[in-house]
This record gives structure tokens, sequence and C-alpha cells, in this order.
């Protein structure tokens, strides 16, 4: 955890809706504010699990339904493109977190590769597991996708994949995107403008706490 007031933590995951729904907004955010980002991409599975979260096709169709719906009114005020039913969707982003890891290793800038790989597969159709459309889209946003991709196999950056995961569940993390900015939590893209708020005139940050089993 990081008490800086000009850096944000960053939750997410490639496979995250609502992580590419708010990606261009949040960037924005950082722009206007002068924030930096730190980057944790999880296994947003693993991170649903201990806080009652389900896969979207176990949801209650009502849910699944409603969910549509917000899908298209979020496209409509962020203005962007986006697939309901992406073919691409579910699949597994770990290959890619760990590009991004090793990028961030080098001190290289994520944050083109990042909202790339949120639109790949939320706008692009484009699957995010494959090797060959990780690696363009890395060379597309001026890494060096094929020197990356020869490093995701490190030890070390799988256990940092693993520990970024256990960190988020550890925080009480339950969905993507996550923000912190001094400890303070913002769930969900629609809570940027309270995040900015914090961010542009910080008060005393509201720390997350659970219940006592006395309360």
């Amino acid at each position: 955890m990081t008490t800086d007031p000009r850096v944000v933590e960053y939750y997410f995951s490639f496979l995250s809706l609502w992580s590419y729904v708010g990606s261009l907004a949040f960037r924005s955010l950082t722009d206007r504010t002068g924030t930096r980002v730190v980057y944790k991409p999880v296994d947003l599975l693993a991170v649903f699990a201990p806080g009652g979260g389900k896969p979207v096709k176990e949801r209650p169709p009502q849910r699944q339904a409603y969910r549509l719906v917000e899908m298209q009114r979020w496209r409509r005020i962020r203005g962007i493109p986006l697939v309901l039913h992406p073919k691409f969707y579910p699949s597994n982003p770990s290959v890619a977190h760990r590009v991004l890891l090793a990028a961030l290793d080098e001190g290289s800038d994520v944050a083109g590769f990042v909202h790339a790989g949120l639109k790949a597969v939320w706008a692009d159709e484009l699957d995010i597991s494959d090797a060959a459309t990780i690696q363009r889209l890395a060379d597309a946003n001026g890494l060096d996708g094929d020197r990356l991709l020869l490093r995701v196999e490190e030890r070390g950056l799988r256990e940092r994949e693993a520990d970024l995961t256990q960190e988020a569940i550890a925080r009480q993390v339950f969905g993507a995107p996550f923000y912190f900015h001094r400890g303070e939590p913002f769930w969900g893209q629609d809570r940027l403008d309270l995040l900015e708020a914090a961010i542009v005139d910080p008060g005393e940050p509201i720390p997350l706490s659970l219940p006592s089993d006395s309360a």
C-alpha cells in the first residue's frame, strides 16, 4: 500500500469489461491530475470467489440481462466501441499479464498496451490468450513483443502474477477495476469522479474495514 497522494494502485484484468469501459476515462483522469498509476493485473475469477462474485454465465438471468443494458448505456456515455458478446470472452489473460509485468520491470510506459489489451477483448474481438496477438499489441504500443514474450515463463514473473492476486484478495478486492488512493478503495469505473475528487482535494482517507463478528 502506498500513501503517496499522486499515486493510484490499479487492480484490473484484461478480461474485465468495466476496466475497459473506464480505461480511457481513467487515463484522462491521471493525465489531468499528474497521477502515477501502479498497474496490478490479477486473476479476476480468483478475486471474485472470496467476495461472493460469480462468472457472468453463473449469475442469475435477470443480472445477466441488466448487465447488457448497462453495457449499452456506458458504451454511449463513454463514446467507445463495445461488443456485447465478444468472440474470445472468456479467455486466459495470464500470458498478457506477464508480458505487462515484464514491461513494468523494465521501466516501460505501459499505458497504451494496457488499453490495447482491454480493447482487444471488448471491441476488437481478438484472443488475448494468443501469443501472436499479444506480440502485435505490444509492438503497436512501443514495446518489444518478441523479447517480452521470451520472458513470460520466468519464475519471478509467475510468482509476481500470483502474488498480486493474493495481495488483491488480502486487501478485500472483489472485482475490477479496483483503485486505491492512499489506501482508500474505489470499486468500479463509475467511481472515477469520486477518485478524482479524492486526488484533487484529499481529506482523511476512508479505509476498508470488514465488520467484526460482534457487530
